[in-house]
């Protein structure tokens, strides 16, 4: 994790007492200076962390600026989802706040260390486990009324996709972060969202079928949502994997290195939805990179818990789907000897190569 003192010196871009003095400056700046084209003096700006009246967004405004934080939203996606009622496609939604990253700094920085240090601790404990955690998310909302929240920017991000939104661009400015979201399509309403350490995803199955896979959490909040997002941000390195994932957390990705996270697909084994050996199950936004012949040979196979990458161990995404070509063609003439080969030769790259997924 980064230093205090790193953090410190990257957050220092903007002068922070010119910025709260000047905030309303810098936040028409970051519109008027935006890759959308947009104007800030066509926005309807509020600042309210409760719903207001959003009726006058459709006459000639390009877009709602809240420059109230969305940490002081009680109901951040309500909120996200009744601006996207009110907003036309195409309109835009600017927001603001402070991010997990963000607050980090600011309470490291804002007293000595031998008081910062356990306040963290603290904050971290009450802010960020006590409403992830069952039998203590009541007694958090009870505390806190949901206002102050922390928020990771990957959160933040996969919440407005969620609802509707595409992500523009964003920036941050002194310890604030400034997102502008342009309204594509209407919400999901996803009235289930995962906060625990299991997690419950969306994959293609066999036939097409859509499963739920489970997993251990390695990813921030609501990172499903930002899979095509992050993909045509930093596309595909060696092995297949997204090339600097930021929705992957610093624990998460030990957990993937000693394969914790694949832990709970047993469940979907038991459940006949997947096999030892076979196709990794893949998102709807994954599958769709595939060319359609190896999409229709794929839905002919369930997908399984050891895939054929750990024995052949391709590196480009053209050279997985060879090696998902290979494999699923030899399991429908030879299904068992198959499986066999792929097992024992994956075990012995795992165990004794050291082979690992990225």
């Amino acid at each position: 994790m980064e230093s205090a003192q790193a953090a410190k010196k990257r957050f220092k871009t903007v002068d922070r007492q010119d910025y709260y003095h000047n905030a309303e400056r810098y936040q028409k700046n970051f519109v008027e200076d935006s890759s959308a084209g947009i104007f800030s003096d066509k926005f309807f700006w509020i600042n309210s962390n409760v719903p207001v009246d959003l009726s006058a967004v459709k006459n000639g405004y390009q877009g709602v600026f809240n420059f109230q934080r969305i940490n002081n939203i009680q109901r951040i996606n309500k909120y996200f989802e009744k601006v996207n009622r009110h907003l036309d496609i195409d309109q835009y939604l600017v927001v603001r706040v402070e991010t997990s990253e963000s607050r980090r700094v600011r309470i490291l920085n804002k007293f000595p260390k031998i008081v910062s240090r356990p306040y963290y601790i603290l904050d971290f404990i009450l802010k960020r486990i006590f409403p992830k955690w069952k039998p203590t998310k009541k007694i958090y909302f009870w505390l806190t009324k949901g206002r102050n929240r922390v928020l990771s920017l990957t959160e933040t991000l996969g919440r407005l996709v969620s609802c509707g939104f595409k992500i523009q661009e964003h920036r941050r400015i002194g310890y604030d972060t400034y997102i502008i979201a342009k309204k594509v399509d209407d919400p999901v309403y996803d009235t289930a969202p995962t906060y625990g350490p299991l997690v419950r995803l969306n994959r293609i199955g066999k036939e097409g079928e859509k499963i739920t896979v489970y997993k251990m959490r390695t990813m921030h909040p609501y990172s499903e949502y930002l899979q095509e997002y992050i993909y045509e941000q930093n596309s595909l390195q060696s092995g297949g994997k997204i090339n600097n994932d930021s929705r992957v957390t610093e624990w998460g990705k030990w957990f993937r290195k000693l394969w914790i996270d694949e832990l709970p697909m047993i469940f979907n084994l038991l459940k006949g939805q997947m096999k030892v050996v076979g196709v990794r199950p893949l998102s709807s936004h994954y599958f769709g990179l595939y060319p359609e012949d190896i999409q229709i040979l794929r839905t002919k196979v369930k997908p399984g818990l050891v895939p054929p990458f750990y024995a052949d161990m391709p590196e480009t995404i053209e050279e997985i789907v060879e090696s998902e070509r290979a494999y699923i063609e030899s399991y429908l003439e030879k299904p068992i000897r198959t499986d066999i080969k792929y097992f024992f030769k994956a075990m012995h790259n795992i165990f004794i190569k050291r082979a690992r997924s990225a």
